[in-house]
């Protein structure tokens, strides 16, 4: 037995009809022609295109507004700025997060920003202590001290500590224990200072 001859699919063209190449549906309706992409008429049409580097025009109300803010004084922008807020029903904000405010040109930061940000000092929680000077005559009392406050020294080392002044006692210590050695320092007959 012969095998059975197996049906072809129908050829499919090629290419199809031109006015399909470019897009679109079907045939051009009657008296239209497809458009045509050759180089002089893409030439033609980036001609005429305007181009975004041409500088803007302001009108004179909008330069006027702007004098006129730049002149204010620092509460007078903060004061626009809470009346604003309150009549276009603007929420307040948290504070931006590092990435956005870091992404943020200069241009684009609002100038009562910058002024009011004023440096906050901070507490500082954690103190050297440095003996800096000694009275002659209390040298044994402030001797043994020093070997109290120092840790994992003998008097051969605390003396030779006291003799070489300035010298650090302690680094990084809590406002309260730097205060407590401070005193006794003092009271032994020491010159401290806390940095």
């Amino acid at each position: 037995m012969l095998p059975a001859a197996r049906a072809l699919p129908p050829r499919l063209p090629r290419r199809p009809p031109p006015a399909w190449r470019w897009g679109t549906a079907g045939p051009p309706a009657a008296g239209l022609r497809a458009l045509g992409t050759g180089r002089a008429r893409r030439s033609e049409a980036l001609a005429g295109a305007p181009l975004d580097t041409a500088a803007k025009e302001y009108s004179p109300k909008v330069r006027q507004l702007v004098r006129d803010i730049a002149g204010l004084t620092l509460l007078e922008v903060a004061d626009l700025n809470a009346l604003l807020k309150e009549t276009l029903k603007i929420p307040d904000v948290g504070v931006m997060p590092a990435a956005a405010a870091a992404s943020l040109l200069p241009s684009q930061a609002a100038p009562q920003e910058e002024e009011e940000a004023v440096p906050l000092k901070k507490e500082k929680t954690h103190f050297t202590v440095r003996l800096t000077e000694l009275k002659p005559a209390d040298k044994v009392k402030l001797i043994k001290e020093v070997k109290n406050f120092v840790p994992g020294v003998n008097l051969v080392q605390a003396k030779k500590l006291v003799e070489s002044l300035p010298q650090e006692i302690k680094a990084n210590a809590s406002k309260e224990e730097a205060e407590k050695i401070k005193a006794a320092l003092e009271a032994a007959g020491g010159t401290v200072v806390l940095e």
